[in-house]
């Protein structure tokens, strides 16, 4: 019982930071109808800036400005590639961000080169132990910022004027317009926010290991989070990104009873079997918004 405990705490730690990613995947879905694929470059990219900050200016400020700068760097994304794209092919925007990815990643991977970068991270690897149960701090850090992240943003989306009219504009950007709101800041504000959480998931996703240019292969996983709870669905990537963390962290920690045939452990591809099903069962996700087509 302990080790599964166990296995589940740090898949909750893990969920957490997928959650991060999903929130980013969802905002800037519900504000263009798109899936921005450029959300591995930024959370990459804020693990290389807080990495080369730590040492300067310390840790918990070089979050705060990474996290920052980041944000600023996803908003002049959406000014320049992103915002004349405005009216086109769905498809066309989809497969701008693929090359907005490229590039981004390509700039950070030169800083981080053919080395290994440690993040400095408070916490490393040191485990509390509960009642038997092992949990690493980075992981317990890791809840509790995304717990503080998404009061935040529940918040700021109830009772924030710009958080009002992104709600709008999810819902009818037409009606949201003709009631004054402004479409291209919402689209600004939704890239800002989705280039943040990515940066400060790419802290937690680095943190208490070393890390290279693959890191961003971590946000490949928020896919499946994000078909799990529902592309328009807040709440959804949440609860999606705790279970996805969850099934892969178990089925790691026992892919040698449950697959003794297998060599290589399942956990790594647990979460797109998962992805897989939902798609067959419930496309549109746990929480996500089924479409209807009215002929």
């Amino acid at each position: 019982m302990n080790e599964f405990l166990t296995a589940t705490g740090q898949g909750m730690g893990n969920g957490a930071v997928y959650a991060l990613l999903a929130l980013g995947f969802v905002i800037i879905y519900k504000s263009m109808s798109v899936i921005s694929f450029a959300q591995p470059a930024f959370m990459m990219s804020g693990a290389v800036l807080v990495s080369h900050l730590t040492g300067r200016i310390g840790f918990v400020a070089a979050v705060v400005v990474g996290t920052i700068a980041i944000a600023l760097v996803a908003l002049v994304v959406e000014r320049v590639a992103i915002r004349p794209m405005v009216g086109k092919a769905v498809f066309v925007i989809a497969i701008i961000t693929i090359g907005i990815d490229i590039v981004v990643r390509t700039v950070a991977g030169a800083f981080v080169g053919v080395n290994q970068l440690l993040l400095g991270d408070p916490w490393g690897l040191k485990v509390v132990t509960v009642g038997g149960v092992q949990l690493q701090e980075r992981h317990i850090a890791a809840i509790l910022a995304a717990a503080v992240v998404v009061t935040v943003l529940f918040l700021f989306f109830r009772y924030t004027r710009i958080g009002l009219a992104m709600r709008a504009a999810s819902l009818d950007q037409e009606a949201a317009m003709a009631q004054g709101v402004s479409i291209g800041t919402v689209f600004a504000v939704s890239w800002a926010l989705a280039g943040g959480l990515a940066a400060l998931a790419g802290v937690f996703a680095a943190s208490g290991n070393a890390f290279d240019q693959s890191l961003w292969m971590v946000a490949l996983v928020a896919l499946p989070v994000i078909i799990l709870g529902g592309l328009d669905s807040l709440g959804g990537a949440v609860l999606g990104g705790l279970i996805i963390g969850i099934v892969e962290s178990v089925v790691r920690t026992y892919h040698s009873t449950w697959f003794p045939f297998l060599d290589t452990n399942t956990g790594g591809i647990a979460p797109y079997i998962v992805m897989l099903l939902v798609l067959l069962v419930r496309p549109h996700g746990l929480f996500g918004t089924k479409e209807v087509e009215r002929v």
